[in-house]
């Protein structure tokens, strides 16, 4: 008999089906949806409990069973967390029927599934998105009661899978949890021998204070003589920063902002790039990275996940913007420098990030 495993991610569904691409989706959606695609390669029953965006409940992609909860704007202020949000969530878990349910992104839904796995004797599988899923009072969520809801559901795990050694050891000084490093997964492309690298810079994020947006603006003036490619969404309460900083880029020749883009689409703009900027204070260990690694990219961050960066020379953790820029001059006018480092990146994570080797590493964790 299969074993039966659930990914619940409300914003998976863009991902998952290319028609719905442009609505808004974060690098969790795209973790979850290849942990997904691997666990059916490896025999499992799928499935996948994600918003309603207007599809059939049981709709089957890619041989995963898709279970709608709520749509976002659904129900009344106030009494809508209990009808439909938390009806809904419950009724979808309940009909997934899964032995092991994942579930990733500190807020409400860690506890709802929490409970559900405790009331129903299943396995709750949760991992760290980003570091402040760690820090008490500085995780990404809006309301106490979510706060609430989710540490609640982290006290509550089977198992704690971290992106990094410095996660684990954040979770263990803040809530005296022990979690387990996990590398993430990257989706593997078939790279022609040749291809037009005719983006310079590239900058993929969702647009939302800690990442720091506007930089890139900073960065294009900074460097005129090279062109930006700058991909991302709005964020729902940061609209007046999406805003702003469309309204800046526009205003400089070097500087494309392209806005929202799916992510079967992209990865074309990874294939044309010549290097990855990040701009964040910190994050977790952003998708973007494997992203451009695997298509032989080399990554500037001013952060640098548990030291990678510097550690594999996979690109460049510079100290701040002046730096950035010196930095990414250096690289682009060495082709060499570009394709030397950016093979390096490649080879790094075909080692360490395949979907089914991190797929199997949970298999045997969870046995």
């Amino acid at each position: 008999m299969k074993k039966k495993i659930c990914f619940v991610g409300y914003d998976n569904y863009p991902v998952l089906n290319p028609d719905a691409g442009t609505e808004y989706f974060g690098g969790e959606s795209v973790q979850q949806t290849l942990l997904a695609k691997a666990f059916h390669d490896l025999g499992y029953e799928v499935s996948m409990i994600c918003g309603d965006y207007g599809q059939s409940d049981g709709e089957v992609i890619d041989g995963i069973t898709i279970y709608k909860t709520y749509g976002s704007s659904e129900g009344l202020p106030i009494v809508r967390f209990i009808y439909p949000r938390m009806t809904s969530i419950f009724a979808a878990l309940k009909r997934a029927d899964a032995d092991i349910y994942y579930q990733s992104c500190a807020g409400m839904m860690t506890g709802m599934v929490a409970w559900y796995c405790r009331s129903n004797n299943r396995k709750f599988v949760f991992r760290l998105a980003h570091d402040s899923d760690c820090i008490p009072g500085q995780q990404i969520i809006k309301y106490w009661r979510d706060r609430k809801l989710y540490e609640y559901g982290l006290k509550r795990t089977d198992m704690i899978a971290a992106q990094g050694v410095n996660q684990v050891e954040l979770l263990q000084k803040n809530y005296q949890l022990e979690s387990i490093p996990i590398n993430m997964a990257v989706e593997i492309p078939k790279l022609a021998q040749s291809r037009r690298r005719d983006i310079d810079i590239l900058w993929v994020n969702n647009l939302r204070d800690f990442k720091r947006p506007e930089l890139v603006v900073d960065l294009a003036k900074l460097l005129p003589e090279f062109n930006i490619a700058m991909i991302g969404g709005a964020v729902p309460g940061n609209d007046e920063l999406y805003d702003k900083v469309k309204a800046e880029a526009n205003k400089l020749d070097n500087l494309s902002f392209l806005g929202a883009v799916s992510y079967h689409e992209v990865n074309n703009y990874f294939l044309r790039a010549k290097v990855f900027v990040n701009t964040s204070d910190w994050e977790g260990f952003p998708n973007s990275f494997l992203q451009a690694w695997i298509r032989q990219v080399p990554v500037f961050s001013f952060f640098d996940p548990d030291g990678l960066i510097k550690a594999k020379a996979i690109g460049e953790s510079p100290e701040n913007l002046d730096h950035m820029a010196d930095l990414v001059r250096q690289y682009l006018l060495s082709d060499d420098k570009v394709e030397t480092i950016g093979k390096r990146g490649q080879e790094f994570v075909l080692n360490n990030y395949a979907p089914k080797v991190i797929a199997r590493r949970y298999e045997k964790l969870l046995a």
